[in-house]
């Protein structure tokens, strides 16, 4: 019973406890806030990579594309598993308009409105056609006219610091005239119309995905316009990739190994067929494998700050070994009576640790509260900063980001907080146990109170 008392007694009169407090305090604080911040732009920009491709893609990096995707699909459709399915073509271009003296690169996408909308996400990102998204490369203002849909961050509307867009109750009447460098299913470049060929295309709406090079490049084209843009049409038609939605994800890995073992056995009977070489460079690939070298740069980011917190915690460690090192040598005079009264080595352990448990738990408790308040309200004090001193922590008409993420997570609340009490503990451990080991005849001698 006397542990506990005077762990009480100590940590509530020892002014020095309120520097142990502060620290631990400020360093939950900030490993919560920034954490929570950092996953949740981790899993949010996860997500939109997932709602780009699907749960699954079937494709190559070629850009003469690959044959029979046809009859893949209707084999694709037979499965148990597959919802959805969406063959797509994928290449490059050039973007200019009449009269005008520049030009820049461009993705091209050719897409089945119907079928694309299904397998991905890629009707969530209309604006004009949101609600009828197989209609989207029909322009409102003239429905007769070929329709393109762009990337939002290629429109002339720009982005302003709040991140807002701005959009007219219909689309602007914009021609595009996008050219096209089509390739012969050997690689080279088609003789016929000077080896390029252009058509003139109408903005018929927008596309938000959330993914910078996605909304700056991409252009969607119908896909029989696209395959024939591109040159993958004749004389076997041909298709970049075919982007596969599962009826449920719960077993990402076991789906996309269905589908490579189907498209094993395809290639396979296709073995003879020709054009058959080009089946050998297609992958099977779940969205993460495909989408990885877009997610691997953030999530080592998310690695290098969690590193950085490790660090962190070791500085709180550090604090509290000075901050127990001072309390025990001015308390050296207590040891020693407790010990010459009979409380044991480890009984004397046991106050200090229970002094830096309560240390640690009234630390992690007041950082963990502050840093959940300032979470639940950041947007909104953002959002005064904004409109009072016009300041952002991210710059919306830079990065691809709405509201700050802030969404707090249990466990993650729950794994600081052990932490940091964990932290105090052992910074504690050292300083108590080497006064534990001096004998009560050491400490009561006159030269050393």
């Amino acid at each position: 019973m006397y542990i506990l008392k005077l762990a009480i007694r100590y940590f509530l009169r020892r002014r020095i406890s309120i520097l142990a407090v502060a620290a631990v305090a400020l360093c939950v604080f900030i490993v919560l806030v920034v954490m929570t911040v950092m996953n949740g732009l981790v899993v949010e920009f996860r997500g939109k990579n997932h709602a780009f491709v699907g749960d699954c893609v079937v494709g190559t990096d070629s850009l003469v594309g690959f044959p029979y995707y046809e009859e893949f699909v209707d084999e694709l459709k037979k499965l148990g598993t597959v919802e959805a399915v969406s063959a797509v073509v994928h290449s490059f271009g050039l973007l200019t308009q009449h009269g005008a003296e520049w030009n820049m690169g461009i993705e091209v996408m050719g897409i089945d409105p119907a079928d694309h909308v299904s397998a991905t996400g890629f009707g969530r990102t209309l604006y004009y056609h949101r609600d009828a998204p197989q209609t989207a490369f029909i322009p409102d203002y003239d429905p007769d006219a070929p329709g393109c849909v762009v990337g939002i961050d290629m429109m002339p509307q720009s982005r302003n610091q709040s991140g807002e867009y701005y959009h007219g109750p219909r689309p602007q009447r914009i021609e595009l005239i996008m050219s096209c460098f089509p390739l012969t299913a050997k690689g080279a470049p088609l003789a016929d119309m000077g080896m390029v060929r252009t058509k003139n295309f109408f903005y018929s709406d927008d596309t938000h995905s959330g993914l910078v090079k996605v909304d700056g490049n991409m252009v969607y084209v119908p896909f029989q316009t696209a395959q024939q843009m591109c040159g993958m049409n004749d004389p076997t038609p041909r298709a970049s990739a075919i982007h596969v939605r599962f009826k449920t994800s719960n077993a990402l890995a076991d789906n996309c190994s269905a589908v490579r073992s189907l498209w094993s056995r395809f290639v396979d009977r296709k073995k003879e067929a020709p054009y058959a070489s080009l089946l050998a460079g297609v992958r099977v690939e779940s969205w993460i494998d495909n989408r990885r070298s877009h997610i691997a740069p953030m999530e080592k980011e998310q690695t290098m700050l969690i590193m950085l917190f490790l660090m962190l915690g070791l500085i709180t460690v550090f604090v509290i070994f000075v901050v127990f090192y001072m309390v025990i040598s001015h308390k050296s005079k207590d040891i020693g009576i407790l010990r010459s009264v009979g409380a044991s080595r480890w009984g004397v352990v046991q106050v200090f640790v229970w002094f830096a448990a309560m240390v640690g738990v009234t630390g992690a408790a007041i950082g963990g509260a502050a840093a959940c308040a300032l979470l639940l309200r950041i947007n909104d004090l953002e959002d005064w900063l904004f409109a009072r001193y016009g300041f952002q922590l991210w710059d919306r008409s830079v990065y691809a980001i709405g509201d700050i993420p802030n969404t707090i997570e249990p466990p993650v609340v729950a794994m600081v907080i052990v932490s940091a009490v964990a932290a105090s503990v052992i910074g504690a451990l050292l300083p108590s146990m080497q006064a534990a080991r001096r004998r009560p005849v050491e400490i009561l001698q006159v030269n050393q109170l």
